[in-house]
């Protein structure tokens, strides 16, 4: 596994890499989750490329997170432009065929890509997340007044610090609860030292509510349209509402599957999951 970087017009896009596009002819591009980064996806790249050391496998760090560029101070990292970001990427690829494996902010990333492009897409995997996040339309002006006012917070809202690398480390255990060694690679990627303090490396601005959140409708309108086989791993200890999402999913549903674990099932569950994106890959 190695580092790899993408010089994009937003700025510098960092990614953790396992093989070369240009030999493989199959690329499995991962998408982490909102505060996460490419280190989210660490052991299950080890574990594909254990099975199938053929595949390229490509996990990146969203602007804003991991070791990428934060964007400028005016952006606020509104969910279309990851779309955007992620074709700037893709455009840099060789073009193999591509899976795309999303996690939570990933996964929404992924399911609304291979709709918008799906020649460019053969497979689509999804953990813990499904469409789009909705709401009902009559929430649009409190949200978009939430939404300036949070960013005003923001704004005069100073530097955290961590007084460690392992209290940084404990938090992040406390959030998600998982153990220190499933969340090594995050908090790794995700914290620096700066004299004798820590500092998470995420663009504070992505703490910022969103403006807009789109309706069922708009949602449905997107996610009926994903013609390429499609898979949702859910945790059976996750998000709760995932179960019940009220995506429409055309004439193509994704065959679900849970797996035991929270959130972030991937990490608990590596070889299975591992296993079930194999499954996909097989599929094309």
């Amino acid at each position: 596994m190695h580092e790899r970087q993408f010089e994009l017009p937003a700025g510098k896009m960092a990614a953790l890499e396992i093989g070369n596009e240009k030999t493989a002819d199959l690329s499995v591009v991962f998408l982490h989750g909102w505060l996460d980064n490419a280190g989210s996806f660490k052991a299950l790249m080890e574990q594909l490329n254990q099975l199938n050391p053929h595949l390229h496998l490509l996990a990146i760090d969203h602007f804003g997170h991991g070791l990428s560029s934060h964007k400028s101070h005016d952006n606020y990292y509104p969910f279309h432009d990851y779309i955007a970001d992620l074709y700037q990427l893709l455009d840099e690829l060789s073009p193999n065929r591509l899976i795309l494996v999303g996690h939570s902010l990933g996964a929404l990333i992924a399911s609304c890509y291979s709709a918008a492009f799906p020649e460019q897409v053969e497979a689509l995997v999804q953990i813990e997340g499904a469409g789009p996040l909705t709401e009902d339309p009559t929430n649009s002006l409190p949200r978009l007044r939430d939404g300036v006012l949070s960013r005003i917070r923001q704004q005069n809202k100073p530097e955290r610090s961590i007084t460690s690398f392992d209290l940084a480390l404990k938090l992040r255990m406390q959030a998600n609860q998982l153990t220190a060694e499933q969340l090594l690679p995050i908090v790794e990627r995700g914290t620096e030292p700066r004299g004798d303090k820590w500092y998470w490396r995420h663009d504070a601005k992505l703490k910022c509510a969103s403006l807009y959140r789109m309706a069922q409708s708009h949602a449905n309108s997107i996610t009926s349209q994903i013609r390429c086989p499609h898979l949702i791993v859910l945790g059976d200890q996750g998000f709760q509402n995932l179960p019940s999402n009220q995506a429409d999913w055309g004439e193509n549903p994704p065959q679900v599957v849970s797996v035991k674990g929270g959130h972030h099932c991937h990490l608990e569950q590596i070889l299975e999951v591992a296993t079930r994106i194999l499954g996909v890959v097989n599929k094309i």
